[in-house]
C-alpha cells in the first residue's frame, strides 16, 4: 500500500501490509517498513481508500477539511472543560 498523506514521514512509500487491528478510533493498518518498524496507519492515509472529494476539489488549498475542523473544535472543547475542572480544583 502506498502512504497518500502527506504529512506522514513514509509519505509516497509503497510498503506491505502486515496486518489490520481496531481500536476506539476505528480501524488501522499495519504497514511493515525497511527496517522491520511496523507502523500503524488508517486506511484514509493509504491508497486503499479512494481520495476524499472535498480534497480533491480544494486542489491543495486548503490545510483542513470541514470534517477535520469540527472535530478539532470538539477535542479542544473537551481538554478546555478538563482545564477548568482541574484549575477549580486547585483553589
Amino acid at each position: 500500500m502506498r502512504v497518500t498523506h502527506p504529512f506522514h514521514p513514509l509519505f509516497a512509500r509503497q510498503l506491505p501490509c502486515v496486518g489490520r487491528r481496531y481500536n476506539r478510533h476505528g480501524e488501522r493498518l499495519l504497514l511493515q517498513a525497511d527496517d522491520s518498524a511496523v507502523w500503524s496507519v488508517p486506511p484514509q492515509w493509504t491508497d486503499l481508500v479512494s481520495p476524499d472529494p472535498e480534497v480533491v476539489m480544494g486542489n491543495g488549498r486548503a490545510l483542513l477539511r470541514v470534517a477535520d475542523l469540527m472535530e478539532l473544535v470538539d477535542l479542544v472543547g473537551r481538554l478546555s472543560g478538563k482545564l477548568v475542572m482541574r484549575l477549580r480544583g486547585n483553589l
